[in-house]
């Protein structure tokens, strides 16, 4: 048996709280070895994750492994909320009984890793000083060294994190096992995965996975779902899946800052991690705070709205990412960043990786190249042109590797929020950009969110399926309840941000080019929305918004035909009548919505109707 105190006392790690929570596992879990690892030990674990084959490299500093085939992305249904109360249960959120999913996972996670390191990661997941850090304290039992060196990417690591609590027993209790994966019956009815947040308890239990949102549990598990609970229960903060941008006007010296929240696939980390168009250049530069959550309060001083990035890293999508859609991205992935590749293509004779959209073709010379199975592609069959990287393959890097980092993105004081968007990718009805002034509105406009469905298969043709403010994998508690705590707690600002909708993704029905040239040219409405605020720009008022007229967009520069920017900037009512039958149908599903999403909704449907079409 491991002597867990003497290993406690010679990594310096004094909380009583964290030290009887770490013996009690390493007996659950029947670790043989038990290691309390910081930041410090990055270069150590590294070497030692080369050394055992965990890891391969990538180039100069750079870093690559390959997951389990079964195991390559997050599993919503093996997901659950668990709590001691009933009235907790969402449509969304996978609610149990935390007295039924508890000793499940128990009976898993007994003996399970026998033969392993137990590796304790104590971990902030909020700047120092932030007036949330009572909510950022986190420890994660881990038997995964992979595991450890993502999430010295993605949290802040070290025991002084955790030592120095104002409440030394208030920090979440997570536990990472990642069981025998080639037999845990992936996507069977014997699945034995499991990934539950016990969120009135603050504890996260995970086992049947080493994969990303499954493994790294300061990032979803604690970042997301248990924060959204903690800011519910303690009516102090929204915690959402929102990327977080600053625009400098370098001529007015005037800063701005907007959050918002993307469906999958409707380009949150591109706009994130966004630059200025180049005939904006010279006039705004952008800053980049973060491309996955945002945790918002009030800040009683000045009765504005703040936000931050908890997270220290980012963990982003490879496909598709290249010089034109994301250079931002691969600036911070650049030799010596010590970035970490995970299910691209991999060459072990030069140590490249690539993945589809990196170039527009794949390397032409086959020799030494694996796809992400760890199969060579010059054996493959003729004919088989199947994906060398997974469509969900990653990179992760500090985030003081990305280039356009803010200079204040550590600031515990965390940065005033001027305007909350929504966006999801919709081929027609959505324009360019709707500025919503009214707080009833905006989360009504956030809580009907959606994005086309993937195959037509999955809903009625031009109906979208609905990803409430992008959080309907990570809401811990119910959506009536989730609306509720959003309008008290921006409502209470004495200054409260405009929100948006915006929509990259219009297509032209005949041909199938997108009208809208996206990217870095999204920056343009952003800028009108921050007029907009300021009253600047007055817009057009439509029953679903306010549009810009032509004349207020930054349009210097942009390539853009008439045609395409007409549709843009005009509404299709008819259509518009249609997604209100869907969206009633939508809010009807959830218990306690209140009175003022009802009123919104009535609002915009009634002044549809009155309106020519």
């Amino acid at each position: 048996m491991v002597d867990v105190e003497k290993v406690l006392d010679e990594a310096g790690l004094k909380n009583e709280f964290v030290r009887e929570y770490v013996a009690h596992w390493a007996e659950i879990t029947g670790a043989d070895r038990v290691e309390v690892v910081s930041a410090a030990d990055d270069a150590r674990l590294l070497k030692e994750a080369v050394d055992a084959g965990e890891l391969e490299p990538a180039g100069d500093g750079l870093y690559y492994s390959r997951s389990y085939y079964k195991d390559t992305a997050r599993s919503e249904e093996r997901t659950i909320v668990a709590t001691n109360n009933p009235a907790d249960k969402g449509v969304y959120n996978n609610w149990r009984p935390a007295s039924e999913m508890k000793p499940m996972l128990v009976e898993r996670m007994t003996g399970a890793s026998k033969g392993k390191t137990m590796y304790v990661i104590p971990y902030l997941m909020s700047p120092p000083g932030s007036p949330l850090e009572a909510y950022a304290a986190g420890v994660e039992l881990t038997d995964s060294r992979t595991v450890v060196l993502h999430m010295i990417r993605m949290a802040r690591v070290g025991a002084q994190y955790v030592d120095n609590l104002a409440d030394p027993n208030h920090f979440v209790r997570a536990v990472h096992v990642t069981g025998d994966l080639e037999n845990l019956g992936q996507g069977t009815p014997d699945d034995q995965r499991y990934f539950v947040t016990v969120a009135d308890e603050r504890t996260i239990l995970h086992f049947g996975s080493s994969y990303g949102g499954n493994a790294l549990l300061g990032k979803i598990a604690h970042g997301l779902r248990q924060a959204c609970y903690d800011g519910w229960a303690s009516k102090a903060f929204l915690a959402e899946q929102f990327m977080l941008l600053g625009i400098t006007d370098k001529v007015t010296g005037e800063k701005y800052n907007i959050c918002g929240g993307f469906p999958s696939a409707s380009g949150k980390t591109n706009l994130a991690m966004t630059l200025a168009p180049d005939a904006l250049g010279d006039r705004y530069v952008v800053e980049f705070y973060g491309d996955d959550i945002a945790w918002l309060w009030v800040n009683p001083d000045d009765g504005k709205v703040y936000g931050m990035n908890p997270e220290f890293g980012v963990f982003g999508v490879a496909k598709d990412t290249n010089e034109k859609t994301n250079p931002t991205a691969l600036d911070a992935i650049q030799p010596g960043s010590g970035a970490l590749f995970t299910n691209v293509a991999y060459n072990a004779d030069t140590h490249e990786v690539w993945w589809e959209g990196k170039t527009k073709e794949p390397p032409a010379d086959v020799t030494g190249w694996r796809d992400w199975k760890g199969n060579l592609i010059s054996e493959r069959e003729p004919g088989d042109d199947s994906p060398w990287a997974h469509p969900n393959s990653r990179f992760t890097t500090t985030l003081a590797n990305v280039p356009n980092v803010a200079k204040d993105f550590e600031d515990p004081a965390g940065v005033r929020i001027d305007a909350i968007i929504f966006g999801g990718r919709t081929s027609d009805r959505e324009p360019l950009v709707r500025g919503i002034k009214d707080l009833a509105e905006g989360v009504y406009d956030g809580l009907t969110l959606g994005a086309e469905a993937t195959f037509a298969a999955e809903g009625v043709d031009g109906q979208l399926r609905y990803d409430p403010m992008s959080m309907r994998p990570f809401m811990a508690y119910g959506e009536g309840d989730y609306a509720r705590h959003w309008i008290d707690v921006i409502g209470a600002a004495t200054e409260q941000p405009i929100f948006a909708h915006v929509n990259w993704f219009q297509r032209d029905p005949d041909d199938g080019h997108f009208r809208w040239p996206g990217y870095r040219e999204n920056l343009r409405a952003l800028l009108w929305l921050i007029d907009l605020k300021n009253g600047k720009v007055s817009g057009r008022e439509t029953p679903v918004g306010i549009l810009p007229t032509r004349d207020e967009l930054h349009l210097e520069g942009l390539e853009i035909s008439d045609e395409d920017l007409d549709v843009l900037l005009t509404i299709d009512v008819e259509r518009w009548r249609q997604e209100m039958g869907f969206r009633e149908a939508h809010l009807k599903q959830f218990d306690r919505l209140p009175e003022e999403i009802w009123e919104a909704h009535r609002r915009v449907a009634e002044a549809l109707e009155a309106e020519e079409a």
